[in-house]
């Protein structure tokens, strides 16, 4: 059975996904951060479980707290390294002054620019505007 999404939820899914879109760097070094306590906290209760004496109740859940822990890490990671991928071959696709250069990549570069803070889509915006591009 599939829900239909109506339109106010529609409208509240886009706003969420441009805020974190604005936010991903923080975003993702702040989920990196938990993600290191978290699999901290699993390895301590794993290995040693006595120096958690104040989370007796959850030595039993250590190594799901394990697990939980690198998932969270390595999707911190994974945002971080696709934001700053990204980014880079932003920057280095609008440094260029050749317009051929440029149109070449155009495509990609808009494909990009859709995963990027909105002062990307600024920048390219001005360099089509350079380049008389549409």
């Amino acid at each position: 059975m599939q829900k239909h999404i109506n339109k106010g939820e529609m409208k509240m899914i886009k706003k969420i996904t441009g805020l974190l879109r604005e936010y991903v760097f923080i975003v993702s070094i702040i989920t990196i951060v938990i993600g290191i306590i978290i699999t901290i906290i699993g390895v301590l209760g794993i290995w040693f479980p006595d120096s958690l004496n104040f989370m007796e109740d959850f030595i039993d859940w250590s190594p799901y707290i394990f697990v939980l822990g690198l998932i969270i890490l390595g999707t911190g990671l994974y945002y971080l390294y696709m934001f700053i991928s990204k980014k880079n071959f932003v920057m280095r696709e609008i440094e260029t002054n050749k317009r051929s250069e440029f149109i070449k990549n155009h495509a990609e570069l808009k494909t990009a620019v859709k995963y990027l803070p909105s002062k990307f889509k600024d920048l390219l915006k001005q360099k089509e505007k350079e380049f008389k591009i549409k």
